[in-house]
């Protein structure tokens, strides 16, 4: 136990405290993985092929997708200026979080966050909405992507953990997050103004080259391999400290995730001997506060990279958005 307890401290604070740690977190997750199957007495076989199993589907799934958003990048820039340009503002705000965040998990939350960066880009807003817009179209996608198990690696490893069907995650929190994207699209829709100003944000435009689509696909099969072996590796944990522990306490300690990617928490804390309902809980704290802080998940990361947002810019923002959401979905899980 002792030697998990450490790995698990590793993994929880590296990452955020070590910048070399935080521009390599794939192959760190990946090494930690490792040695938390190993020292959890769980590395075999049998692990070692389910490990190399479950990133296929998403590594594809980017792959696809970002070679398909290279070819096709110019005529949708077009296609995105021709829409601002007929459809009234407060609709096509409110169509890009709900749209984007519907679609990200068909398409992954990387190239969900992708299209937002060129959107953000040619629509050329002041500072201020352009942040508003992607704070609230990040939280979207990021509830979104958790619908399938190729959206994003928290609902790969949730899914694989559990041993669960394609549409399971789906059945489970889908009314939740459905309601909560469109909540977010009114928002949306009566916050953000169209004032155009020459303070926008400086998106990065630029097609990506091959190189950049295989490594990026590269590094998400690593991620969400060292994930599925960290996941193994904490069971013992998770069997003593975490099954019978009240799920609503689970709910707000979830916060975690709005500084620490929110797939690692899964994977440390998701165990196929929870109840449906405490997985709920995880899974929604987790997805909401995910979206608070720039390193909660992938869609932050990628967008306030691509776009120059601060940490402080991104939690003026981001911070009280998540907690009123986070209070609604209390309410909610007490009353269903």
């Amino acid at each position: 136990m002792t030697g998990l307890f450490i790995i698990l401290i590793l993994v929880l604070f590296l990452p955020f405290t070590v910048k070399k740690v935080e521009h390599n977190l794939e192959v760190f997750l990946f090494i930690m993985g490792i040695l938390a199957a190993w020292v959890g007495g769980v590395f075999n076989s049998d692990l070692l092929l389910k490990s190399l199993e479950d990133p296929i589907n998403i590594t594809l799934a980017v792959l696809i997708a970002g070679l398909l958003f290279k070819w096709f990048q110019s005529p949708l820039e077009k296609g995105i200026q021709l829409a601002s340009d007929k459809t009234p503002f407060p609709l096509f705000v409110a169509l890009i979080v709900v749209v984007l965040g519907l679609l990200s998990s068909v398409i992954t939350a990387i190239i969900a966050a992708l299209v937002l960066v060129l959107i953000v880009s040619v629509l050329k807003l002041d500072r201020q909405s352009e942040i508003r817009l992607v704070v609230l179209a990040c939280f979207s996608i990021g509830l979104g992507a958790a619908l399938t198990p190729i959206g994003e690696p928290l609902s790969t490893i949730t899914t694989s953990k559990l041993n669960e069907h394609f549409f399971y995650l789906m059945d489970l929190i889908g009314p939740y997050v459905i309601v909560g994207i469109i909540g977010l699209g009114i928002l949306t829709a009566l916050w953000i103004k169209p004032v155009q100003a020459k303070n926008s944000l400086a998106g990065d435009k630029q097609t990506e080259t091959y190189g950049e689509i295989l490594i990026r696909s590269v590094k998400i099969y690593l991620f969400v391999m060292g994930l599925t072996l960290l996941g193994a590796g904490f069971e013992p944990l998770i069997n003593r400290f975490l099954i019978g522990l009240n799920p609503f306490i689970l709910y707000w300690v979830n916060m975690l995730s709005a500084i620490l990617d929110n797939a690692t928490l899964a994977s440390a804390e998701i165990s196929p001997e929870m109840t449906a309902g405490t997985i709920k809980a995880i899974l929604l704290g987790l997805l909401i506060s995910g979206g608070m802080l720039i390193p909660g998940n992938i869609p932050n990361i990628i967008s306030a990279g691509k776009l120059n947002i601060t940490s402080k810019e991104w939690a003026r923002y981001g911070l009280p958005i998540g907690l009123v959401v986070m209070a609604i979905y209390f309410v909610v899980l007490l009353i269903f």
